[in-house]
């Protein structure tokens, strides 16, 4: 299926099985490709924010991350998508899917990434390097990354993410970015993920929010992003 437009943003109509079978494409090039998860979140960031927009816009692949960008793609393109493509299940579905896969890790606070190296080896990856988010010259850390010249690079760096990525795509040196959120996190131990039953019913957000007080104030891009596209709807 083409590339869809909601908000004014691109987005590739994929389940994680396409998903994965385009990455992998990716992975046989010699040039970076960013992978960007496109919640509902980012795609309210993204009206009023041009580095973010553009970084997007030039994505090489953009999943649905979230029950609301599948809800906004059937009321305003008539399309029914039937899954997410979150960051933390596209991730842990690449180590699976692509064992000794090259990986390095770039976010969280100081130890995080370590600790969430030491989950990815464990599943089965090559890690070749890992930094935490807490940097000011971002020239050393592009460096590092280009010298490893991971086959995955995985950034989770919340709001600065894909900027970063695209602001550095031509000198990374990694064949696949992906700006993953907490899934570093996750892999480490410091967040767990919520129950089974939430996930199925694409409640993870909202649990997420409602548990974590330091998310409330993202909750209003979320009510943002439903009027905006109820107001596109009509």
């Amino acid at each position: 299926m083409d590339r869809l437009e909601i908000l004014g943003l691109p987005l590739d109509p994929v389940g994680m099985e396409a998903a994965l079978k385009r990455i992998e494409g990716f992975l046989k090039a010699n040039t970076t490709h960013q992978v960007v998860t496109l919640n509902p979140e980012i795609a309210v960031r993204a009206q009023e924010d041009k580095a973010l927009k553009e970084a997007i816009r030039e994505a090489e692949l953009i999943t649905p991350d979230g029950v609301g960008i599948l809800w906004a793609v059937k009321r305003l393109r008539g399309v029914a998508l039937r899954e997410r493509v979150t960051g933390v299940d596209l991730t842990l579905a690449l180590l699976e899917r692509f064992p000794g896969i090259r990986v390095y890790l770039l976010g969280g606070k100081p130890g995080v990434a370590e600790r969430a190296a030491a989950e990815a080896k464990r599943l089965g990856a090559e890690v070749v390097g890992f930094h935490h988010g807490y940097f000011q010259e971002e020239t050393t850390i592009v460096e590092e990354i280009r010298e490893k010249a991971p086959d995955l690079l995985l950034v989770g760096m919340g709001e600065k993410q894909e900027v970063f990525i695209h602001r550095h795509k031509a000198r990374l040196g990694a064949k696949v970015a992906i700006g993953v959120g907490g899934t570093l996190d996750v892999l480490a131990g410091e967040a767990k993920r919520p129950p089974v039953w939430a996930q199925r019913l694409g409640l993870e957000w909202l649990l997420r929010v409602g548990l974590d007080p330091k998310r409330w104030k993202r909750a209003p891009r979320l009510f943002r992003f439903a009027y905006m596209v109820l107001r596109e709807t009509r």
